[in-house]
């Protein structure tokens, strides 16, 4: 029998087209370790599965890869759903993968997780990021659907609670693939053109597929650039979503956002009653204090008897005028003592009164003070001043110690 001869390709071919016919290998789902993952500018990923004894290429086509709800990452443990065939070109035959899921746990959960921990990262649930929501708030803007039971639940506390606040309702879809992208260019809006003064965005429960709009990355990135308060209300006090960890304000349910956002117009009134009443009360002991002042002021003696004010004014004032005259007399008299006992010691030591014992005072042509017989020499002129007048005299003959002191000077 003659042995048929074929080709490399046509061999591939027939691989190919046994794989492709195969019922068993056209839906399977195959149980692996992610290895080598690698996405493409073309977006098609590509990656291997692997277990201790085996490892399978594999493909996923950009159309399958959009609707992954999670980041595959190397090394984890994944279920791939598709189907098995050969790559004609170069023969070795792969998985290509239609559907991927983690191994047990769901994709939205690990998801979830996935994005929590990046945004973390990147410190969008930082507490110091938060902005305060305002007290009295003038606008109200809801981003949710309008016809879920939620939004009307919304308005009808928000009326009842603080009717002064005008409610803004900005239509969106909570639900779906167009969801995400409605709510984030909702916010950006109302931030943009600041239609409120906080804006509350949720809707009511449901599964975690009908609350998946608000885990979208783009909806936190809207919330987490808003400059306007976010107030996030989404299903029930047990749903956390990642709008709730982005948002200024997480509430437990759309109820709880609505009694959040605005003071209740009753405890405002019993506050201004009490304010009101406080004050009155205040202001009647002030009054109360201000007319005892003015009584107590009015019995004053200054007011009651004015001219017996005047007098006891005018008798202190005759009294320091007493003990004035008495203080200068005392001092007047003090210093005409102490003027006398310096005037006769000045007296004592008088020159002229050294003149009246007898003694004379010599004066040169000058008038200095002729001191001793070496200031003067023969034929200067002298002139004595005695206690009593004096007279000029010319020198004939000077004389010292040496000299004879019972010798007369010649004048």
């Amino acid at each position: 029998m003659e042995r048929r001869i074929i080709s490399v390709s046509e061999l591939n071919g027939v691989v190919k087209l046994l794989l492709d016919n195969d019922p068993l290998l056209r839906n399977l789902a195959v149980r692996g370790e992610l290895s080598n993952y690698k996405i493409y500018p073309s977006g098609h990923h590509y990656f291997t599965l692997k277990d201790p004894e085996g490892a399978l290429r594999c493909v996923m086509f950009k159309g399958s890869a959009l609707r992954l709800r999670f980041r595959p990452e190397n090394g984890m443990k994944v279920v791939v759903t598709g189907r098995v065939s050969v790559f004609p070109r170069d023969g070795a035959y792969q998985l290509y993968a239609e559907e991927m899921i983690p191994e047990g746990a769901g994709d939205l959960a690990v998801a979830f997780e996935q994005l929590k921990a990046r945004l973390y990262a990147e410190g969008l649930f930082d507490p110091a990021r938060k902005k305060p929501l305002p007290e009295y708030p003038e606008r109200i803007a809801i981003v949710t659907s309008p016809a879920g039971a939620a939004v009307y639940d919304m308005i009808r506390i928000l009326r009842r609670r603080y009717p002064l606040a005008k409610v803004i309702l900005l239509p969106v879809r909570v639900q779906g693939a167009e969801a995400p992208a409605e709510i984030a260019g909702a916010i950006r809006y109302a931030d943009r053109w600041q239609i409120g003064d906080v804006i509350i965005t949720g809707r009511g429960g449901g599964s975690l597929e009908d609350l998946w709009a608000f885990n979208d990355e783009r909806v936190a990135r809207a919330i987490s650039a808003c400059k306007i308060p976010v107030i996030s209300a989404v299903g029930h006090e047990p749903d956390v979503t990642i709008s709730d960890f982005v948002a200024d304000v997480r509430a437990s349910t759309p109820s709880h956002a609505a009694e959040t956002a605005v003071p209740d117009q009753m405890e405002l009134r019993r506050f201004l009653l009490s304010s009101q009443q406080r004050l009155t009360k205040s202001q009647e002991k002030r009054l109360a204090a201000e007319r005892q002042r003015l009584t107590d002021f009015a019995a004053k003696r200054c007011l009651t008897e004015p001219m017996a004010f005047i007098q006891d004014k005018r008798m202190e004032l005759v009294h320091r005028q007493q003990r004035l005259g008495d203080l200068s007399q005392g001092q007047l008299v003090r210093k005409r003592q102490r003027f006398a006992a310096i005037s006769a010691a000045l007296d004592a030591m008088s020159p002229l009164k050294v003149l009246g014992r007898g003694y004379a005072v010599a004066r040169d042509a000058e008038g200095r003070i002729l001191k001793t017989y070496r200031d003067i020499s023969v034929g200067d002129t002298v002139t004595v001043t005695l206690g009593e007048g004096g007279f000029t005299s010319r020198v004939e003959q000077p004389f010292g110690k040496e000299s004879t002191h019972g010798r007369k000077t010649k004048l």
